[in-house]
């Protein structure tokens, strides 16, 4: 578990599927951004908990929760990448009701700090959609710096978009 001020960072529990549900794999606003599709249901999201829960045992991967209330809120996660010294973030993702609050700015220096920890890494990439400037800007507030760009294609309707990779020491 890591924790900020306001957040926990946490493996997910069967029970955190409503949450998530309600709160973000039911918003398009969620999903823009990232790879995943939306969960349409109650029945797909309690399938969709037992897929995290199996997921999230073998990756560093976390459900973020909220202090104040204990709800899952969104998602985040990292990996050590080869050389060993790098780490990159693999997905941080809020609801819309709880974008605007400082919270990722919370769970991106939570991230680092883990990273800096737990694999002694000196660097840190951080990746976001081209179009996503939320996501540049928290990366520029924190001093990451451009350093390539990718192109992928959406598997939700195939057009393709530009992935920016920024890096910093930590």
């Amino acid at each position: 578990m890591l924790e900020t001020k306001d957040l926990r960072l946490d493996k997910a529990k069967y029970e955190d599927w409503e949450a998530m549900y309600r709160n973000v794999w039911s918003h398009w606003e969620s999903a823009r951004y990232m790879t995943w599709t939306l969960t349409q249901s109650e029945e797909e999201a309690r399938e969709r908990i037992l897929r995290t829960i199996e997921f999230q045992k073998d990756h560093d991967t976390y459900l973020v929760y909220e202090k104040a209330t204990g709800e899952a809120i969104g998602f985040a996660g990292v990996e050590q990448m080869n050389p060993p010294h790098i780490c990159q973030e693999t997905g941080i993702c809020l609801g819309p009701a709880y974008v605007g609050k400082g919270y990722g700015r919370q769970i991106v220096q939570c991230l680092l700090e883990y990273c800096k920890a737990r694999y002694n890494a000196t660097e840190f990439v951080y990746s976001t959609r081209e179009v996503n400037e939320a996501s540049k800007a928290l990366a520029r507030s924190f001093g990451f710096q451009p350093f390539t760009h990718i192109y992928k294609n959406d598997t939700r309707d195939g057009h393709q978009y530009k992935v920016l990779k920024f890096k910093r020491f930590i």
